[in-house]
């Protein structure tokens, strides 16, 4: 598999946080049944209330007992694409203004949630635990490929697929296009006479896009271009100036100014597209070996023993029963 041929799939590496409000008589989680204080009811399970910062952490703000960290202000600019991964984000900024006060409103519900014990409702800890199971796993994936996308595996890559590509040829050419043969022939002529190929381009080609840069069409390959135009470019020697021939657009004559192999993509060019390969590619066989390692047996959608049929012993039944022909 090439690298550009690597599948767009995408790994989710965010989790989508709802509100879930839920009238339950008889719970005692209800606003109206709190007595206790925030400060000294909230869960010490959840992870989100433990400890202070790590050292050298900076603190961005503190939530009753809780603390925000800059680092978490960072990460929440990159999961809401306010910024990119690896860009600076200074505390006075704007955009870290606008994720602080997300996350400051967000551990303001997250604090009073808990306050109210709805961190022990089933529904809360089923959804606490498929948050933490893609986290867990979104952290496994993010490991295994910080070990396996390094710089020396993405030169390697680029050196394999620059050493498999093909050179393809490429020709430089100027034109001058016009709206009947007569006229390419007249033009053609002109030429002969020793008028130069630019000046004749800037009196009358109809290329709106070539005709105030000397009809220079730059580099192309032979499928770059429109199919007759390339049949004349690439059958036309350096220097020489081509017969007219016609084209959807109109007529042309051309001459080719060069010609080369197309040059190779540098490695900054294809580096996205190679990451984005190594990266796929390290999350398959990642998931390929823990299917090895840990037993799946999948029953949605299989019917219980006794209910299932064979199609060819069902073929043959019909046979069997089915009434002679009259």
């Amino acid at each position: 598999m090439s690298v550009n041929q690597a599948p767009l799939r995408l790994m989710a590496f965010s989790i989508v946080a709802g509100t879930f409000l839920t009238a339950c008589g008889g719970s005692g989680t209800g606003s109206e049944s709190t007595a206790q204080t925030p400060e000294t009811s909230v869960s010490q399970s959840l992870h989100f209330t433990e400890g202070g910062p790590n050292e050298g952490e900076r603190v961005a703000a503190r939530v009753g007992n809780t603390v925000i960290t800059s680092s978490d202000v960072y990460r929440e600019a990159v999961s809401r694409e306010l910024i990119a991964e690896g860009d600076t984000l200074a505390e006075d900024d704007p955009l870290f203004q606008d994720a602080l006060t997300e996350l400051i409103d967000q551990r303001l519900l997250a604090l009073e949630a808990a306050n109210r014990g709805l961190d022990a409702d089933p529904e809360a800890r089923r959804r606490l635990a498929a948050a933490e199971e893609r986290i867990l796993g979104n952290i496994l994936v993010e490991t295994a490929i910080s070990r396996s996308v390094t710089d020396e595996a993405v030169r390697r890559v680029y050196e394999e697929q620059a050493r498999l590509a093909p050179r393809v040829e490429e020709v430089r050419a100027r034109h001058i296009l016009v709206d009947t043969r007569e006229e390419a022939e007249e033009a053609l002529r002109v030429l002969e006479d020793g008028v130069s190929f630019t000046d004749l381009v800037s009196r009358i080609s109809q290329d709106p896009a070539t005709r105030f840069n000397g009809g220079d069409l730059g580099y192309f390959t032979w499928s770059g271009i429109v199919p007759g135009f390339a049949d004349m470019a690439f059958s036309t020697a350096e220097g020489e100036v081509s017969a007219p021939f016609e084209t959807e657009y109109g007529w042309h004559i051309l001459t080719v100014i060069d010609r080369r192999n197309q040059p190779r993509a540098s490695l900054e060019s294809m580096r996205a597209n190679i990451v984005r390969f190594l990266t796929l590619q390290e999350i398959d066989d990642l998931v390929s070996r823990l299917r090895e390692d840990y037993p799946v047996v999948i029953e949605a959608g299989t019917l219980p023993e006794g209910l299932r049929t064979d199609g060819p012993d069902d073929d043959a039944a019909e046979e069997e029963t089915a009434p002679d022909a009259p």
